[in-house]
């Protein structure tokens, strides 16, 4: 007997991409495979990836029961089980390990964890911002214009003029890095208070607003601390 059919057809929280098995049409309900034919379901798209895992919509996440859920899913449906099946067997286990994939990629890193929920519940995080943040405004301007003079400066320039240059951009990176530490930590205070307000038992009206004020402050910091990211990318790239 093969390997999918020894499965046991468990009910789960998974949401299936349809309400009926695609083989037999028999009902569905969540299980991964069909009671009546045994055949596997298509997991839906549209299922987020908290859901996905098994986990509830936080951001402090305790990364074992993640990866615990993770490989438990990932034998369920991994390709590997269905070489033999039917060419709709492996694109359904081959989509729903991809899916699988994806959303442990996404939760295991705080930062794409944050930005992922911010995009679920507010809209994306990932509107890179297009001009320094107010307070590092003129410090940035400055920092690009010693960047421009360092990458186009010709060859056999004053050497010490040059090391001078270098040594400013060095210190340059150093309190940028500092700072993206600082909103890395500012972001770890805010994953705490929304945990708290996600387990408040009143839906009101306060709790909604609070809620939105939390995610406006943590999708500001993403987006400053993505803008300061490249700023130090494109710093070490230049002067190592």
């Amino acid at each position: 007997m093969d390997q999918t059919q020894k499965t046991p057809t468990k009910r789960t929280e998974l949401q299936m991409a349809r309400s009926m098995c695609w083989h037999c049409q028999s009902e569905i309900h969540g299980e991964y495979f069909c009671v009546q034919c045994v055949k596997v379901q298509p997991v839906s798209k549209e299922l987020d990836y908290f859901t996905c895992l098994g986990l509830p919509r936080l951001l402090n996440i305790d990364t074992d029961v993640l990866e615990t859920k993770f490989y438990e899913l990932s034998r369920v449906f991994h390709p590997d089980f269905f070489q033999n099946k039917t060419e709709t067997e492996q694109a359904i286990s081959l989509g729903n390990s991809a899916l699988l994939n994806t959303a442990y990629r996404t939760l295991k890193d705080p930062i794409r964890r944050a930005e992922y929920l911010v995009q679920l519940e507010a809209g994306s995080a990932k509107d890179i911002r297009t001009s320094p943040p107010a307070d590092l405004f003129e410090e940035i301007l400055a920092l690009q214009e010693d960047l421009q003079e360092f990458r186009s400066a010709a060859p056999g320039q004053d050497p010490g003029h040059m090391e001078d240059l270098r040594a400013r951009l060095k210190t340059d990176r150093e309190a940028l890095e500092r700072r993206q530490q600082d909103m890395e930590s500012r972001l770890l205070e805010l994953f705490t208070k929304w945990d708290s307000l996600q387990g408040r038992a009143e839906q009101d009206d306060q709790l909604r607003t609070e809620k939105t004020a939390v995610l406006t402050q943590m999708r500001a910091l993403l987006s400053n601390r993505t803008y300061l990211r490249n700023i130090v990318n494109d710093l070490v790239e230049t002067i190592g």
